[in-house]
């Protein structure tokens, strides 16, 4: 095992920043050296963390030169100018914003509203989905780790699109859990507001959509996707149900899939359509495929908060780090 490594958490006071921090505080190699959070600066932790066992006060900023890792858990648009400086001052970064998953910089106004404020960065970031690039994140400064949509849709697409087996256009049916807006007050997350009921949103275009057909393209061939995310009156968990013209046979999607995720320890094909409860509270992402006629039905469920966000950040953490990728994430399945 290597040595215990001083990790910080920026934002550790969000859904995102919350579950780093109790992903890592039981990491064996791991000292929560920093916990920051602006809205909370000089506050002790346990009014964020109250079963938290660690004194201490929530800093402004972190420290970049007093730590070996940063997990930046700041909203998009945030951090982005910070992780220049983290990463000169010697720290790497595990960014858990949108702010360096896209490789292209014309993109984020598209996307974001404004120009990417360290576009130089762009370039030296490795999307940190390990089923895809597990040995580019093994050597990586700067990790994004990509979106809870993004992963579902992406880990329920790739073996198809990397075989060759869809014949069509792609259309994502995609539904959250309300944690998926983070942590801050809004209309649109007030119980009243989604209680008994669901519907879509950004049907316009979500901004986990580049994301998507960035990392689904094969061969230099852009994935035409249409993704519809959904809001469903629940507190955590991604279902994501993905339809396709199958080019091939039943048994060769079934083949391709069992294939492509062998080995993988957090990704797994089962037989039966997964229900989000089934992930919940774990990094799991279960994957289900199916055909009905011509068209393929592939299903994914995964925690948006776990899979989808932190516990994603930590499995790249582990990898670029010389740990086991399992560690601090495998857990007992809670059902129901």
């Amino acid at each position: 095992m290597p040595k215990k490594l001083k990790v910080a958490v920026a934002g550790a006071n969000g859904y995102a920043g919350m579950t780093a921090v109790h992903l890592l505080a039981r990491h064996p190699g791991v000292e929560l050296a920093q916990l920051t959070s602006r809205s909370f600066a000089g506050k002790p932790y346990s009014e964020v963390f109250p079963l938290l066992d660690r004194d201490g006060v929530f800093a402004a900023e972190p420290s970049a030169k007093r730590v070996d890792v940063i997990f930046s858990c700041l909203p998009h648009n945030v951090g982005a100018a910070q992780v220049g400086g983290w990463l000169d001052a010697g720290a790497r970064v595990i960014d858990m914003s949108a702010d360096f998953r896209l490789h292209d910089a014309s993109l984020y106004p598209a996307w974001y509203r404004q120009p990417h404020p360290n576009p130089e960065l762009l370039e030296r970031a490795v999307f940190g989905l390990p089923e895809l690039h597990e040995e580019a994140i093994r050597y990586a400064q700067l990790v994004a780790v990509p979106g809870c949509f993004a992963t579902a849709s992406i880990l329920a697409l790739a073996p198809a699109a990397s075989s060759g087996l869809i014949a069509s256009d792609v259309v994502v049916d995609a539904k959250s859990g309300v944690s998926g807006a983070g942590r801050s007050a809004g209309i649109g997350v007030h119980f009243s507001e989604v209680n008994e009921s669901v519907h879509a949103y950004a049907v316009g275009g979500h901004r986990h959509l580049p994301e998507i057909v960035q990392e689904l393209a094969v061969n230099g061939d852009g994935a035409r996707v249409t993704f519809v995310p959904h809001l469903v009156p629940m507190t955590r968990g991604i279902l994501a149900t993905c339809y396709f013209d199958l080019k091939g046979s039943a048994a060769e999607l079934e083949e391709a899939y069992r294939e492509f995720y062998a080995g993988q320890p957090f990704t797994r094909v089962v037989d039966t359509t997964p229900a989000t409860k089934l992930a919940a509270h774990s990094n799991l992402c279960l994957v289900n495929v199916a055909v009905q006629g011509k068209k393929a039905v592939v299903t994914s469920a995964l925690d948006n908060l776990v899979k989808g966000a932190s516990g994603q950040g930590v499995e790249c953490f582990n990898i670029a780090c010389g740990f086991e990728r399992t560690t601090a994430l495998e857990g007992p399945v809670q059902w129901p």
